[in-house]
């Protein structure tokens, strides 16, 4: 695995990347070839925080995870990023397998009794009349949601608003 480590508000130590490499290692059984990846350290507010992007072949594998301890944070992250790779393997088994999962060396084949499956529960609709940005961010706000799909007023494309973690907000506008 092939990773780019950066530091913002921290030095990125040898230390730091030896343990962050040795960790991540336990992931590359389930990699074939050579898998790009960027390690992101940074501290605010005395909170340590690791953010961790895997490029695979037609996915990205994220985790973001913050503690008192970086140490710590790289733990908790590798666990995300774990879990996330074994379900994106058990979808593409059950996708070219018919169904049937192959056994991995340490690895406990997932279920359809015990996984939990995410399902559409339930289905909105509503009018999309356009409106501002900040008309937008005034109805999340109202609404109490942490996103907003809406028709932006000035480009007439469908918008995603969003409630980021510092409490700002995000705007999603997709490009054709």
């Amino acid at each position: 695995m092939k990773l780019n480590f950066t530091g913002k508000n921290i030095e990125v130590t040898e230390a730091l990347k030896d343990v962050t490499e040795k960790k991540l290692g336990k992931l590359e059984k389930y990699f074939q070839g050579e898998v790009e990846g960027n390690v992101i350290y940074s501290v605010e507010r005395n909170r340590k925080i690791i953010e961790i992007t895997i490029n695979l072949p037609g996915t990205i594998l994220r985790a973001e995870e913050y503690s008192d301890d970086m140490y710590a944070a790289i733990d908790k992250a590798v666990d995300i990023l774990e879990r996330q790779m074994r379900k994106h393997k058990t979808k593409l088994q059950r996708r070219y397998n018919n169904g049937e999962t192959i056994r991995f060396e340490n690895i406990e084949p997932l279920h359809e009794e015990e996984e939990d499956i995410p399902k559409v529960v339930r289905t909105k609709r509503f009018d999309m009349k356009p409106m501002s940005v900040e008309e937008a961010i005034l109805q999340m706000e109202l609404l109490r949601h942490n996103f907003f799909v809406f028709m932006n007023a000035d480009s007439d494309d469908l918008n995603v608003l969003y409630k980021r973690k510092d409490g700002n907000y995000g705007l999603i506008e997709p490009e054709f």
